[in-house]
């Protein structure tokens, strides 16, 4: 019967002002999303609940990139070494995170292949197959896939050894439509994070130093976590054509002549799951907006005798049916996105059911016992709690029904105001440097706005000196009004304000 039995509670959550790396670390565990895989150095193990959420992320976005005319493919795991010397830029910065298999079959391979760390060398070499005249472009596809890069230091979800992407690559005819490109294609994980991850983030241009190795130039998306550290959520670059010239995708012109592609990439990975966790969660666990969510509500039985159980478990699957034939995408939506029920009908104390759901983030929980069925009524209660406090509203069972829609969109944009809040709370303007020292001290981090000379020299500097980076030069509308100022570190004129804060 409910109410005795297995009672088992997970471990302790340390709280985000005691330890907020630990805290990071308990959230993942005591939320069920994944391990490390400690027999593979650097690796995870993303377990069910935590894949589910990366479903949930590739199937909104899969939509979103066939939407605007993408295709998928996949390409081979193992890169030829030769292909990623060819970009001289490209493999000076991957060289260190590199692993390479140079043994198969039980002989040395007469060239090592490259597990790949990204992919535009191998889909290089296969753009030059597949593209010979302007009729062939734009060449518009996108890749789901893995891939590796020695890590050092390793952090599940934002940083290890091999994770899981989706990265597009595009060719074009000219600079003009590749450069649109890059941008439609940020705008597309900007308005993805903040409608289904409810995680506001800032659009903005990677500096020289800090652009993808053999880029023109790259364009990223920056997300404030509740530690004031930036998370890179993702990119999208312009390439130009030193790819095309490095393997030889030419296209023949409207002219009859034959001319280099001008090429993009574009990429995020399962490091969104990391933002989720620090951008909503609290002490007490895991918390998933709606959009993104596995599981949207869980009912909680509640009896003492077979008699009640019979008639509490037939309320519970029909409020289940009903729940599922609610649909919480947006109408524009090329998905639907039905809710997912549990019926928690295990042999476990209640309030352990309470606090392992709570855990996992399940947006909403429904208590059903023989009292509520005798009134008609249902007890909900939110991850939040409700608008009036964290306590339970015990409602008439239809007009639960008729307005869970609404409840949990709600849900939804609370928690991207709150976010939204957050990054507005702890985001300064700063032009004198002892103001600078002061709040990026210690481990303290914000988002900041500072005049910067445009120099690798000074940016160099403020990092040796603080560990804070430049995040982005913001896009028109993403930051400050552009206003000429002096370099906060070297006094030196600035034709404008960047975004600065320490990162994951």
């Amino acid at each position: 019967m409910a109410g005795k039995g297995n009672d088992k509670r997970g471990g302790k959550i340390t709280t985000r002002e005691q330890d907020y790396p630990q805290w990071y670390q308990d959230i993942i565990r005591e939320g069920d999303l994944a391990e490390p895989a400690k027999v593979v150095k650097g690796c995870m193990v993303i377990k069910p609940h935590g894949y589910a959420v990366w479903e949930k992320i590739q199937r909104d976005l899969d939509g979103r990139f066939k939407a605007t005319g993408h295709k998928n493919a996949y390409f081979p795991l193992l890169v030829p070494q030769s292909f990623i010397t060819k970009e001289a830029e490209h493999v000076e910065g991957f060289a260190p995170e590199l692993a390479v298999v140079t043994h198969a079959g039980g002989q040395k391979l007469e060239e090592p292949y490259v597990v790949r760390p990204t992919s535009e060398t191998i889909i290089g070499h296969f753009f030059a197959k597949w593209i010979d005249s302007h009729r062939d472009l734009p060449m518009l596809v996108n890749q789901w896939a893995n891939v590796m890069r020695w890590e050092l230091r390793t952090r599940m979800f934002l940083r290890t050894t091999e994770f899981l992407w989706q990265e597009g690559h595009t060719a074009h005819a000219n600079h003009a439509e590749a450069k649109e490109e890059v941008r439609r294609m940020l705008d597309t994980y900007g308005e993805f994070c903040e409608e289904i991850l409810a995680m506001p983030v800032i659009r903005g241009v990677k500096t020289e130093s800090e652009k993808f190795a053999g880029a023109v130039q790259s364009q990223c998306i920056e997300a404030l976590m509740q530690d004031g550290k930036a998370l890179q959520a993702g990119t999208s670059h312009d390439l130009g054509q030193n790819f095309g010239r490095a393997f030889d995708v030419r296209f023949q012109n409207e002219g009859g002549e034959l001319e280099y592609v001008w090429q993009t990439s574009w990429g995020v990975s399962t490091r969104l799951i990391g933002g989720l966790i620090m951008t909503h969660s609290d002490d007490d666990g895991l918390i998933l907006p709606p959009r993104v969510a596995p599981i949207h509500a869980v009912i909680v039985p509640i009896f003492k005798n077979d008699e009640q159980r019979a008639a509490v478990m037939e309320a519970a699957a029909r409020i289940k049916t009903a729940l599922q034939r609610v649909d919480i995408a947006n109408d524009d939506s090329p998905y639907r996105d039905f809710l997912a029920v549990e019926v928690d009908d295990r042999d476990m104390r209640p309030g352990a059911k309470y606090y392992e759901w709570e855990r996992k983030g399940v947006p909403m929980r429904i208590e059903l016992g023989p009292r509520d069925l005798e009134k008609g009524q249902v007890c909900v209660k939110m991850r939040l709690g409700t608008a009036a406090g964290e306590g339970k509203e015990f409602l008439p069972e239809e007009e639960f029904i008729s307005g869970v829609r609404t409840r949990l969109r709600t849900f939804q944009d609370a928690l991207l105001e709150r976010a939204r809040a957050r990054l507005a709370d702890q985001t300064v303007t700063l032009d004198d440097w002892e103001q600078f020292k002061s709040t990026f001290k210690g481990d303290k981090s914000q988002f900041a706005w500072c005049h910067w000379d445009g120099t690798a020299e000074t940016e160099a500097k403020i990092k040796e000196e603080t560990k804070v980076t430049i995040r982005c030069i913001p896009l028109p509308g993403q930051g400050p009004a552009a206003e000429d100022g002096t370099c906060i570190f070297s006094g030196k004129p600035s034709k404008g304000r960047v975004l600065m804060a320490k990162a994951y």
